[in-house]
């Protein structure tokens, strides 16, 4: 780490140095060879750096140390004069060392210049700025330079040079410090370095011709100026590649910066002196003029900047950046239009388990699936048609001139198109795709249409379709105001829910489960009752799906599996070996999603004292048959022993499957196998291979929805030994477990 900092101690060094020589005695041969060892070290410390960092492009640094060595030969020339021949000519050799250094130093600013990226602006900018300070380097330097009648012409040729050579440095200066690319610490020293010389120069050409000072003033300025281009040289970003940035806009320090520059010319004419000079007036009014016509021009430049980002911004706002399809607001715009023209319709899908995609095979290869979706959509609508992105997995499709029922056939096409599977194979031109992978997402599409609504109304009516379709399972579904009052009661109850939950009016109700041929409750199924207020007693079919909706079911789930459990951890203390062995606690897909819910059933059971064992949780086929977080608290529950019984089983999408991925203890046969089960037929043959597939598994098979002695005796028959229905007791807070009928 230590060469990283050396070029600060340089910097110390230097300033001590530089310090040190202007407190010394002019001309005095101490500060003679202060002035000269720092001169060489310096050149020395460039060639240094260039090794040091190794940058890719070292030509430059060259340039600059073989200039410091041509002026520190110039400086060690005119101190033999001084200190050896007791001579100070001018002009002299030391001159041509002098002069012979600007090349050198100017063509490594030009290579400076080069590695990085101009655009016009820059380049109008850079002119302004040299425009300004030259015009005043003219004036107060060049012209009474150029003017001065009392020297040899020799003299009058060898003094203007150093400041025309400065001239070019203003340039370059202006260049590097008004331009777009990045500057790193390494530049930003080498133009402070340039900038110091320049001053230097000037103050040794002013100074004999307005003052009767010493020309030592300008010695510390040479100095620091060795110093800076040695910093620069060491300083660990001379190795850097130049990156570029953004072109400079409008901002208050360039405004600030043209303004001073074109008002540069008219306030050097009201200086004493400047506007008597017939020169000077010329030169001013000059100036003045190509500065007038260069801020214009970056002006105008700025304002076609400004139109061309303009323009891009109002493409990128009416343009979805992932699938070039149009935006949310171009689509409103269309809408609009269509509304005033005729009566539109709009049909709005929505992805079926997107993020399922974008969870498990990773956002790229879910942009790619929208993307894939985007161009089916628009090869699959007619010309004049208006297809969006409107965000997320949610597109849209604008009708200009249709009736309803030609927006019905149009979007049961659209579902039976997006009923193919999206293919992921992977090709050349996008890596990301997963090889040999084909999603089938299908989507959910809702309608609206007419002509006395605004476009926010009708993709809202869209938007409330395509919900509805979704939890219906339907594919398409239009929109009619009973989806609004439905929405609309949603709402209420989702609220009033809230309140119930704080003010107590939810009961936890438990369902007998019996084992034959004993009839024994060997278990219960806990089941939640509303006692709303005014409604009355409110269905579990009606606020359990609002519950699910809107989230509250897990909170509700929460409480009533910490009431089932001290319930039956109170029955096992007082009732003993009568009371029911578990309790079965139905869990929300909502409730399984959650990260911490094995740590929620974990902290119920130590609680209540409840053992693992004594609980079992239901859960349907379709909470965990996309898998992921699911099935993941399955296993956490099994791990703490807890039963897992899957409900409704058989009715599900792939219910043999997933006896596989998911960790079942009991399986619940749904109602709709034991209704017939009395009669011959194909319920019969289900119910009985289903009780032998449970068995051959170790699993227990408990059948749902038992009404009546036939039944029950039917399904004993078959094997089953659990059983649960009104027969063997309605749900009830207060079950008594000695009443339960036999089954017969």
């Amino acid at each position: 780490m230590g060469h990283r900092r050396i070029w600060f101690w340089w910097l110390v060094a230097g300033t001590i140095a530089t310090t040190c020589h202007y407190v010394l005695p002019d001309r005095s041969l101490i500060a003679s060879i202060l002035y000269d060892v720092v001169g060489l070290a310096a050149a020395g410390a460039i060639l240094y750096g260039l090794r040091l960092h190794r940058p890719d492009r070292p030509r430059m640094w060259r340039w600059f140390a073989a200039g410091q060595f041509t002026f520190v030969a110039g400086d060690l020339t005119y101190e033999f004069y001084i200190q050896v021949l007791h001579r100070s000519p001018y002009p002299s050799i030391a001159d041509v060392f002098y002069l012979g250094s600007y090349p050198m130093l100017v063509v490594g600013l030009l290579l400076l210049v080069r590695r990085r990226r101009s655009s016009a602006g820059d380049l109008i900018d850079a002119a302004i700025v040299a425009t300004g300070l030259g015009l005043a380097f003219w004036i107060f330097v060049l012209h009474p330079v150029a003017a001065d009648a009392g020297v040899s012409t020799i003299e009058r040729f060898t003094t203007v040079a150093y400041p025309a050579a400065d001239a070019l440095l203003i340039g370059l200066l202006a260049r590097l410090f008004t331009g777009g690319g990045a500057r790193t610490p390494s530049v930003r020293l080498l133009v402070a370095a340039a900038a110091l010389m320049l001053a230097g120069d000037s103050v040794f050409v002013t100074i004999p011709l307005y003052t009767q000072a010493s020309t030592h003033l300008a010695d510390p300025l040479y100095l620091l100026s060795y110093v800076l281009w040695a910093a620069a040289a060491l300083h660990p970003s001379m190795s850097a590649s130049a990156a570029p940035r953004e072109a400079a806009g409008v901002g208050p320090a360039r405004m600030l910066l043209f303004g001073a520059c074109a008002l540069l010319a008219p306030v050097l004419l009201l200086l004493p002196g400047i506007g008597d000079d017939p020169v000077d007036r010329v030169s001013a009014a000059a100036g003045a003029t190509v500065l007038i016509v260069l801020v214009l021009v970056r002006l105008s430049g700025f304002v076609v900047e400004v139109r061309r980002q303009s323009a891009e911004l109002t493409r990128a706002a009416m343009q979805d950046p992932l699938t070039g399809l149009a935006s949310r607001r171009r689509f409103e715009l269309a809408v609009r239009q269509a509304l005033q023209d005729g009566r539109p319709q709009i049909a709005l899908l929505g992805v079926n388990g997107f993020k399922h995609v974008n969870d498990e095979l990773g956002r790229p290869v879910g942009d790619r699936v929208l993307r894939l979706l985007a161009t089916r959509l628009s090869g699959a609508v007619p010309a004049g048609a208006v297809v969006a992105r409107l965000g997320g997995d949610e597109f849209a499709v604008l009708l200009p001139e249709a009736d309803a029922g030609y927006a019905s056939r149009f979007a049961d096409g659209l579902a039976h198109a997006f009923r193919a599977p999206v293919s992921l194979a992977r090709t050349p031109t996008d890596p990301l795709a997963v090889a040999g992978h084909e999603l089938y997402v299908g989507v959910a599409i809702g309608l609206a249409g007419g002509r006395d609504v605004t476009p926010v109304e009708m993709l809202r009516q869209a938007e409330a379709a395509m919900y509805a379709a979704k939890q219906t399972g339907e594919p398409v579904r239009q929109w009619t105001p009973s989806l609004d009052e439905r929405a609309g009661e949603n709402v209420r109850l989702g609220a009033e829910i809230r309140a119930a939950l704080e003010h107590g009016q939810f009961r936890v109700v438990y369902q007998p489960i019996v084992e034959l041929p004993s009839a024994r409750v060997v278990a219960v199924e806990a089941l939640v009752r509303w006692e709303h207020p005014t409604r009355g007693l409110v269905s579990p079919a009606a606020f359990i799906p609002v519950a699910e909706h809107n989230g509250l079911i897990v909170e509700l789930g929460e409480w009533i599996l910490r009431t089932a459990c001290h319930r039956l951890a109170g029955w096992r203390a007082t009732l003993g070996p009568a009371a029911p062995d578990r309790v079965s606690v139905n869990v929300s897909a909502r409730q399984l999603a959650r990260p911490h819910f094995a740590s929620t059933v974990a902290a119920a059971l130590a609680d209540s004292g409840l053992p693992a064992s004594c609980l079992a949780v239901e859960v349907t086929e379709t909470a965990v048959f996309e898998g992921g977080q699911a099935v993941v608290a399955l296993h956490e529950l099994r791990a703490l022993g807890v039963r897992i019984a899957l409900d409704d089983f058989g009715t599900g999408h792939s219910s043999l499957g997933l006896l596989q991925t998911v960790p079942v203890d009991i399986l619940k046969v749904d109602k709709s196998f034991v209704d017939n089960i009395t009669e011959a037929g194909r319920n019969t043959v289900i119910a009985e291979a289903l009780v032998q597939l449970s068995s051959g598994l170790g699993l227990l098979a408990v059948a749902e929805g038992v009404e009546t002695a036939a039944q029950a005796e039917a399904l004993q028959r078959l094997g089953y030994r659990y059983l649960q229905g009104y027969h063997f007791g309605r749900p009830a807070a207060e079950p008594d477990f000695a009443r339960v009928p036999a089954h017969a």
